[in-house]
């Protein structure tokens, strides 16, 4: 006699839930029943968002962010921007609390990561060769590396100081005042930013 389980569609949709970040089996377990308990009047718009930000929602091509083709790039499109000055953050999630600051006007590029040897993500792997062309174009005077302060956000910062070092006169910083040690820019907030960005310092 077979166990009873859920119904395939429910399985599959827990299987799909368990794919996110920080969602373990029981977490996704309660998350789909939980859709499934509210019906079609949660269950609707929910797949139809989730659809429609797949479908229209791009990276930018420039500096990493969120964009659309509709709207184009709040970031690059933006008027008001110093455009001497460029901050490498890891993840697009991470220009928000720097935005949110108010401390910098500047742009922005996401490396869509960090150097992380354990999980076998190598510089190739970075947004690294679009910034190094973003670099030759532009008329940048600063670079600011607002990475995190754990060992692979050190060993990124690291490797980009050396592979900047082949533009003369182009100003290199990091974040130093306020981030703890080990943590990320998620877990900031926005004075502590503030702080960090205006206590940054040069590296090399």
């Amino acid at each position: 006699m077979s166990a009873i389980d859920y119904p395939l569609p429910l399985k599959a949709l827990i299987v799909q839930l368990k794919r996110l970040p920080g969602i373990g089996p029981k977490s996704a377990e309660r998350i789909a029943i939980w859709l499934m308990q509210r019906g079609g009047e949660v269950t609707g718009p929910f797949a139809e968002t989730l659809a429609a930000a797949g479908r229209e929602v791009v990276e930018c091509a420039v500096c990493g962010f969120f964009s659309t083709s509709e709207t184009g790039c709040a970031l690059c499109d933006g008027t008001n921007r110093d455009a001497a000055l460029l901050c490498v953050v890891e993840q697009p999630a991470d220009i928000l609390p720097l935005e949110r600051s108010g401390a910098f006007r500047g742009h922005y590029h996401s490396l869509r990561g960090k150097i992380s040897p354990l999980e076998n993500v190598g510089p190739g792997d970075l947004r690294i060769g679009e910034l190094l062309v973003r670099l030759r174009q532009g008329q940048f005077a600063e670079v600011i590396l607002a990475l995190g302060s754990d060992v692979e956000g050190e060993a990124t910062a690291h490797y980009l100081a050396e592979a900047l070092g082949e533009f003369d006169g182009l100003r290199i910083t990091r974040l130093a005042q306020g981030l703890p040690a080990g943590g990320g820019l998620e877990h900031a907030d926005e004075l502590t930013l503030m702080r960090a960005l205006q206590g940054r310092v040069g590296l090399g």
